[in-house]
């Protein structure tokens, strides 16, 4: 099979699509190309111009009418963040920009700053409005961030892309947010060999592999943006009830599902409730999986993929919760 491929950085990531087999190849991956630059800036929490943008500035003067995928994607973030037990918030705008984790103007917040932001964070103030499609924050400094869910809406807009365009073999690598679709032709299409990334290594190191058909692989993880200061780190995943970086023994996550933006706010529950819960979970959800390593060097696997995963880093155990 023929391939066609486009690398390229957007979003903070490195950006790699592979398409096989189509003879409208170059047209469907410059389209592709395209339609990330768009997503990306209509999404942007950093940038003043964006969609986004507007809204967060708009916080507590007036509704802001905007484009139905970002009303989409916010109602989606709403809906999770104001679920019982959520460990997602997409109204955490104002405690990520004082943070600043991945910017050159990063800093650890006072404890005083944290608790004054937390008081403005709260998503229920996210007034949507589906028949004008707008949207309205309440409160004055409040601000929306999507990070925790774009990168995942971004590639399920592309899957359905090529999907729609009559594309069956491709792969979409938005770091950290990967689609295969159908199979691999090295594999004569039976299934993908899909690295997890080692979070202690180099990115392309892998700690293990998974065989996977049609499916999304989503990582969460502690060891790209972070801040070391007078001895301790911190990493840019936020607990939302707090204002810190969580304090627990994960040092990533991946989620296997059949839709990106699912498995972005699968990862970020997941990582906040550790390996025994989130394995749990996944082994009583049908079409969920998830591979967890710990900052002790253990990795444990839902039930479903034990057979077809395998471990590459010799210094990691592979154990049971």
């Amino acid at each position: 099979m023929e391939l066609r491929r486009k690398t390229l950085k957007l979003m903070g990531s490195h950006i790699d699509i592979l398409i096989f087999d189509s003879v409208d190849a170059e047209t469907i991956l410059d389209d592709a190309v395209e339609m990330l630059k768009m997503y990306e800036h209509r999404f942007s929490a950093n940038d003043d111009s964006s969609e986004l943008m507007e809204v967060n500035h708009n916080a507590g003067i007036k509704a802001i009418k905007v484009h139905p995928d970002l009303f989409d994607l916010i109602k989606i973030g709403k809906n999770h963040s104001c679920a019982s037990n959520s460990f997602l918030n997409i109204a955490i705008g104002p405690i990520v920009q004082t943070w600043r984790i991945g910017f050159k103007d990063v800093k650890v917040p006072t404890k005083q700053e944290i608790d004054d932001l937390l008081e403005i964070t709260d998503p229920n103030q996210i007034i949507l409005n589906e028949e004008e499609q707008s949207v309205y924050l309440a409160r004055k400094g409040m601000a929306i961030n999507l990070g925790a869910l774009a990168k995942g809406y971004i590639a399920d807009k592309v899957w359905e892309y090529f999907a729609k365009e009559g594309i069956t073999t491709a792969v979409i690598d938005l770091g950290g947010n990967i689609v295969v679709m159908g199979g691999s032709p090295a594999r004569d299409g039976v299934a993908w060999n899909v690295g997890i990334q080692d979070p202690d290594a180099s990115r392309g190191k892998t700690l293990g592999t998974i065989l996977e058909k049609d499916k999304t692989i989503v990582t969460s993880g502690i060891y790209e943006r972070y801040l070391t200061v007078d001895g301790q780190t911190y990493h840019h995943i936020l607990n939302p009830k707090t204002g810190y970086p969580y304090d627990n023994n994960v040092e990533g996550v991946s989620v296997i599902v059949d839709s990106s933006t699912k498995g972005d706010a699968l990862s970020t529950s997941m990582f906040s409730v550790g390996p025994k819960a989130g394995i749990e979970y996944a082994n009583s959800h049908d079409g969920v999986d998830v591979i967890f390593v710990t900052k002790d060097k253990k990795v444990y696997v839902s039930n479903s993929i034990k057979e077809t995963f395998k471990l590459t880093n010799a210094n990691l155990e592979l154990k049971e919760t």
